[in-house]
């Protein structure tokens, strides 16, 4: 079973989807996006805890 992380997820509208075998493949991905993307500078443990709460199994 697949973890999955998307950008919806946490209020931004944008069509990204972060999957791996584990949560921190997830959070791995998530963070390059953000900072790639987003412009995000910094991705702070603040952020990856808030998102490690709303990554689903599929």
């Amino acid at each position: 079973m697949a973890k999955v992380l998307k950008c919806k997820d946490v209020g931004i509208d944008c069509a990204f989807e972060a999957q791996g075998k584990t949560i921190d493949e997830v959070l791995k991905q998530a963070a390059a996006h953000a900072r790639k993307e987003h412009g995000a500078k910094r991705v702070t443990q603040d952020y990856l805890k808030s998102w490690k709460k709303l990554i689903r199994t599929v």
